[in-house]
């Protein structure tokens, strides 16, 4: 049976710990979705599709890896898309905290055959957000390391256009 695994966010921006997580599913399981998950109340740096673009351009090396957007409830996605596994990221004990009650939520509403994994971001990333990473860019802080070059470089143009 092939294995189907979904790692959301907003990605605004992908982040290496973004990349990290992604980069141990696609070892993990035969097909990973990104799902970049539309936010009305978040205000982005970047549109939906400027992220989806970003992102396809950074994991453009992952045969099995594939980029989408969503909206509405992780759940009604998740089991209209026959995914297995739903990816998360915890960097942090307060990650936990909320992650544990939104898995133990989706528990409820994803069909019986949907698993909630958790993957510990590479201590290297455990520090950093995507928040962390527009504000440290925007004050003229270095993130070099901390987001792939492919990501920087749109940050960069961005920046200029402001």
């Amino acid at each position: 049976m092939k294995i189907k695994a979904l790692y959301t966010g907003s990605f605004d921006p992908l982040t290496n710990g973004h990349f990290n997580i992604i980069e141990r599913a696609a070892k993990l399981y035969d097909e990973v979705t990104v799902g970049v998950i539309v936010n009305p109340s978040k205000k982005s740096m970047f549109t939906l599709e400027e992220r989806e673009d970003m992102i396809k351009e950074a994991l453009k090396d992952f045969d099995n890896v594939k980029v989408e957007h969503f909206s509405g409830l992780l759940a009604d996605y998740v089991n209209s898309n026959k995914f297995n596994v739903v990816v998360r990221g915890l960097r942090a004990t307060m990650d936990f905290e909320y992650e544990i009650q939104m898995a133990q939520m989706n528990a409820r509403l994803f069909d019986s055959s949907v698993e909630t994994v958790f993957l510990m971001t590479d201590p290297g990333y455990s520090f950093i957000s995507s928040s962390m990473m527009k504000e440290v860019h925007s004050l003229g802080g270095s993130i070099d390391g901390l987001v792939p070059e492919s990501i920087l470089k749109r940050m960069n143009e961005k920046l200029a256009c402001k």
